[in-house]
């Protein structure tokens, strides 16, 4: 997959911007393992198997939680959007775990953004 390798020259490339694409990859595989796992528990008839594979799920989730923490440490607008994003939660505290009472994602407006 194109998105695994760099797409520039890696003798370009500053070596912390390499260990950050690694942590990039390797979230975007965890949250696509949760997703598996999300779609095995949703499919699995045999309660035990859920429960195990429940479990594998959020040890994924785990791993996807220390990936962006990591990230956020190395980059302080990202780690800005996620503490403005991540404060926001609490305007939603009625709403459904899938999106906001409004059926948004609960992000906010990107209109009139200039970065």
């Amino acid at each position: 997959m194109a998105s695994e390798g760099l797409h520039e020259d890696a003798s370009k490339v500053h070596g912390d911007t390499i260990e950050r694409h690694r942590a990039w990859v390797s979230l975007r595989e965890e949250l696509e393992a949760i997703d598996w796992y999300d779609q095995r528990i949703d499919a699995t008839t045999d309660e035990e198997l859920r429960t195990i594979l429940a479990h594998n799920r959020d040890e994924e989730k785990e791993h996807a939680a220390l990936l962006l923490a990591w990230l956020a440490a190395r980059d302080a607008v990202f780690s800005a959007e996620l503490a403005e994003k991540i404060g926001r939660r609490g305007d939603n505290a009625g709403a459904d775990a899938r999106g906001a009472a409004d059926g948004s994602l609960g992000i906010g407006s990107l209109r009139g953004r200039t970065s």
